[in-house]
């Protein structure tokens, strides 16, 4: 299995909901770090599972939707607790739909909100 990873860094605030959860119910940062990994068995005609620079790319794009926005604010978070879990499974669905195709079998993201603490989710086909 080929396998390709590139990370962002960037930073959003968010407050939890639904809970009592003292300070992580106030308006707080995270300097988020996203690891994304993709894998499949085959590369394409130019030996890539995927170009890195289409990654790097897109990642760019969608990290920029989210870089210094209150989450909570967002219409993916309306409603809902703007958990890391959540946040990763969003950021993963939205990388499957540009990636999930082709070589391309499986998509990982793990989501790091401080220094020892990541959610993950990933989907394959």
């Amino acid at each position: 299995m080929y396998r390709v990873g590139v990370q962002r860094e960037f930073i959003a605030q968010h407050y939890l909901i639904g809970g009592d959860w003292g300070a992580e119910n106030q308006l707080h940062s995270h300097p988020y770090r996203l690891e994304l990994e993709l894998s499949g068995r085959q590369l394409d005609q130019r030996q890539y599972l995927v170009d890195i620079v289409a990654i790097e790319d897109t990642l760019d794009r969608l990290i920029g939707y989210f870089r210094d926005h209150t989450l909570n604010d967002l219409p993916e978070f309306a409603g809902v607790n703007p958990s890391l879990e959540h946040f990763a499974r969003l950021l993963c669905e939205s990388l499957a739909e540009q990636f999930l195709a082709g070589p391309v079998e499986r998509i990982s993201v793990k989501l790091w909100e401080n220094a020892v603490a990541w959610a993950g989710y990933e989907v394959g086909r």
